[in-house]
């Protein structure tokens, strides 16, 4: 998943499950999606592209299927 933040708010790029759990990572940090663009912009370090990937449900599986 990639996340952009930029002047006019947030870009998401990713998988559903993905960004629904980016968002609800970010709820517990930020009030208002303004309060985290403002966050990035005043703090120098903090990345203004960030790569993460959200945890898989427990019952998620990581092994591959062949298509029958």
């Amino acid at each position: 998943m990639k996340i952009y933040v930029h002047n006019q708010g947030v870009i998401m790029a990713g998988k559903a499950w993905e960004i629904k759990a980016k968002l609800k990572q970010a709820q517990k940090s930020y009030h208002l999606v303004e309060d985290w663009v403002h966050a990035v912009q005043n703090h120098p370090s903090a990345k203004r592209i960030a790569s993460a990937t959200a945890e898989k449900n427990s019952g998620s599986s990581s092994y591959l299927r062949p298509i029958v």
